[in-house]
């Protein structure tokens, strides 16, 4: 049910429109994965390809997120949503399709969702709503820039920016909750994610130590969820006209931490999954009104965002009719197929030399590759191709961090950049994080299993190595990487004929 007082709001609103609004509220939601650029082929752009034609599952394309795709529900024992709703509610063609139904393939194994099949656990893709995927496709990132997620949990829209970069450049997540930080972590690990700083602190903090410093800043605020309404049930309960206040007030705040960590130049995205004009709209105005050097841009080609089902920004609902507020996009469901969304695109006035930006205590040095001699020992032994950058070291642990890390002092850190492994008594203890951020063509030495499970060998399958179970397996003793269908799937070390485990406990399948 939704709440009356949003639903006499929205009526205001939309007016004839509020009648397809409502329906649509009512309807299945729609189900989306994006695919890892990082993952699989021999360049970013083959990761696409290859998944499209492993893929167990009928897909369709996003068509604002290049790697997003929208999966066949009926595989995952959900309701089949395949054809949706086009614009203004009207059916339309069924787009392009790719991949096969699992009742297709003949393997056991592949009837299951995306989001219980081994490609998952190896980060080959992120399941996301396909509205959420839009504010980061116009944030324009490239690779070497320095890009900042403020509010970045649970980690779907950081994964799509680090995907972009290509694993060069610096890429700091924050996310103020710890919790929330730590699953933001989580997800960074598993996506294979290397040139990231994750971090749990203030806005108000990483203005202080971070001014000017960032080439592209997403911004996807605290909200009161109205666009999740349809997603999570409990939503609409929690919801009430007070919590758009408090949200509005509290995004203010957000957006002038970022307006000061934003080089002159440099590009901003602010979005949020509510319809409230107050923090949509109004939040864009009242931040140029504060700050007038921010010039809110065309974020793409009218024809393409109108082919898309993305409708404008409504000057008429803020209350100056801030000049460009209609360049800012608002995602409907009964216009699209997704939940509702809203973002806008704005640049930071003056001139910026780059390489000047410069965090407040300067960059981490690393230390030297002679007190990590036990990796390098373990890299010449195990690895191809070693990755490159500066060692950090925290007690036992090490990570690869970018060489250009900003310094990290009094900072709230979760994850430094790659984590390595564990450095003990003359030997190596490689990290989840490592085996899941190599490709098997970056190891010496790996050991495939099946992504189904079969009657003929059902230890080698990737569920088996999932559950901690160990197998028989010949060959040189050692490290190997697991990888299924290609992908990385975690470590295993082979001696006596015996491949063990290493997947870690805390993520085994019960």
């Amino acid at each position: 049910m939704l709440p009356e007082a949003f639903q006499k709001r929205m009526q205001s609103q939309l007016g004839t429109e509020y009648g397809a609004f409502a329906e649509s509220m009512e309807g299945e939601r729609h189900r989306a994965l994006r695919v890892n650029p990082l993952k699989g082929g021999d360049s970013f752009s083959g990761a696409r390809e290859r998944f499209l034609a492993l893929s167990p599952w009928r897909l369709e394309p996003v068509p604002w997120e290049e790697n997003g795709f929208y999966y066949n529900q009926e595989d995952s024992g959900n309701p089949p949503d395949l054809a949706g709703k086009r614009a203004a509610g009207e059916e339309g063609p069924r787009p392009e399709t790719f991949g096969r139904s699992g009742r297709e393939t003949g393997k056991e194994g592949f009837r299951t969702g995306p989001g219980r099949h081994p490609y998952h656990d190896a980060g080959v893709y992120y399941i996301q709503e396909p509205s959420a995927m839009a504010p980061a496709a116009f944030l324009g990132e490239g690779p070497g820039e320095k890009v900042l997620d403020l509010c970045a949990a649970p980690g779907g829209k950081t994964t799509q920016i680090a995907g972009e970069m290509r694993g060069e450049g610096l890429l700091v997540s924050n996310e103020i909750h710890p919790q929330r930080a730590r699953i933001l972590s989580e997800n960074v690990e598993r996506m294979g994610i290397r040139n990231c700083l994750v971090l749990n602190e203030t806005p108000e903090r990483l203005a202080e130590v971070f001014p000017g410093y960032f080439d592209r800043i997403l911004v996807d605020a605290p909200c009161s969820g109205e666009g999740m309404f349809r997603k999570n049930e409990n939503a609409g309960e929690e919801w009430s006209p007070e919590s758009v206040e408090l949200c509005a007030a509290r995004q203010d705040g957000i957006l002038d931490c970022a307006v000061t960590m934003l080089r002159p130049g440099g590009r901003l995205v602010y979005s949020t999954c509510t319809f409230a004009a107050q923090e949509d709209e109004g939040s864009v105005g009242r931040l140029v009104r504060r700050h007038p050097e921010m010039e809110i841009l065309d974020p793409a080609a009218q024809e393409r965002l109108a082919a898309w089902g993305f409708a404008p920004g409504r000057p008429d609902w803020t209350e100056s009719g801030t000049p460009g507020i209609e360049k800012t996009l608002r995602l409907w469901p009964h216009r699209l197929r997704g939940e509702g969304h809203f973002l806008a695109v704005l640049r930071k006035g003056g001139l910026c030399i780059r390489g000047e930006a410069r965090s407040l205590y300067g960059t981490e040095r690393g230390i030297p590759e002679k007190d990590c001699r036990e990796y390098l020992d373990f890299a010449a032994d195990t690895l191809r191709v070693r990755p490159r950058g500066i060692y950090l070291r925290f007690g036992e642990q090490l990570y690869l961090a970018p060489a250009d890390m900003p310094a990290l002092r009094g900072l709230h850190v979760l994850r430094p950049g790659l984590h390595l492994g564990t450095l003990k008594k003359n030997r190596f203890e490689p990290s989840h994080a490592l085996a899941l951020a190599l490709s098997p063509r970056e190891a010496l030495r790996c050991f495939p299993v099946d992504a189904a499970e079969t009657r003929e060998a059902p230890a080698a399958s990737a569920e088996a190595y999932l559950k901690g179970q160990t197998f028989p397996a010949s060959g040189e003793k050692g490290w190997y990487l697991i990888t299924v269908d290609g992908y990385s799937l975690g470590w295993g070390k082979l001696a006596g004929g015996i491949m063990k485990n290493h997947y870690p406990k805390g993520l085994r399948k019960m």
